[in-house]
C-alpha cells in the first residue's frame, strides 16, 4: 500500500522518523518525500487478512512472525521507509532502534495490488526490495481476480518468478516453510462483475470464494 505525495519540503531519514512516530496517519518515505495511504477495499483486506490468518497458524511454536501493514520496514541506510502490506520474518528480528517498530530484516514481503498502488508496488518498491539481503521471497497478489505473482530469490542473486492463477493452487513460501491455498487466499473475496458485451446473452458472473 502507499499512494499519493503530500506537499511538504524534502525531509532527512531522521526528521521522516521522528515525524512518523507523533503522525495520527502512516505515511512511507522515499528520497525526501512522503506519502500518504489511499483508502483500501473490502477485497485488499480481505485478502490481507487471510494471508496473515494462514501464515500466523503455521507460525505456532516456531522462532516466526507476521505482520500486516501496521510494521514499518526500512529498506536500506538513506530509506526508503515502507508499510507492506504482509512481512514476514524468521529468526532473530532486527529493528532500527529501541522503539522496535522498524524492521530491517524481512524475510518475505506480500503486496495486495490496487490501482492506486501496482505501479508503486511494481516499480520503485520492487527496486529498493532487491536490496535487501534478508528478503527471500516477493509477492504480488492481484485483488480483482486470482493471480499471485511469487518472485523467488536464488543462490546468485537472480529472481524466479511462479504465477499462479487458479484456486487449485497453493502458494509455497518455502524460505518461512509455509504453503498457502489460493483458495484460502481469496476466501471470502468478492471480484468485480463480468459483463457481457452488448449483443452478446449470458449470465453476468460473480466469482465469490
Amino acid at each position: 500500500m502507499s499512494a499519493l505525495p503530500e506537499p511538504v519540503p524534502r525531509l532527512t531519514p531522521q526528521e521522516y522518523l521522528e515525524g512518523e512516530r507523533l503522525a495520527e496517519f502512516k505515511r512511507e518515505y522515499l528520497n525526501g518525500e512522503v506519502y500518504a495511504f489511499a483508502g483500501t477495499s473490502e477485497a485488499h483486506v480481505d485478502v490481507v487478512c487471510n494471508c496473515v490468518a494462514s501464515i500466523h497458524t503455521q507460525f505456532k511454536g516456531r522462532d516466526c512472525k507476521v505482520y500486516s501493514s501496521d510494521l514499518r520496514v526500512k529498506v536500506n541506510a538513506s530509506g526508503p521507509y515502507v508499510y507492506p502490506d504482509v512481512v514476514a520474518v524468521c529468526g532473530e528480528r532486527v529493528f532500527e532502534d529501541e522503539e522496535l517498530d522498524t524492521l530491517l530484516n524481512p524475510t518475505v514481503i506480500i503486496e495486495v495490488l490496487s490501482d492506486s498502488t501496482e505501479a508503486h508496488d511494481r516499480g520503485w518498491k520492487w527496486q529498493h526490495y532487491q536490496k535487501l539481503p534478508s528478503l527471500r521471497e516477493y509477492v504480488l497478489v492481484a485483488q480483482d481476480q486470482v493471480r499471485v505473482e511469487h518472485y523467488i530469490r536464488q543462490e546468485n542473486d537472480m529472481w524466479l518468478l511462479w504465477i499462479g492463477e487458479d484456486l487449485e493452487a497453493t502458494l509455497k513460501l518455502a524460505s518461512i516453510r509455509c504453503e498457502v491455498p489460493l483458495a484460502d487466499l481469496y476466501d471470502k473475496v468478492q471480484f468485480p462483475t463480468k459483463q457481457t458485451p452488448p449483443g452478446e446473452t449470458g449470465d453476468d458472473q460473480v466469482a465469490s470464494n
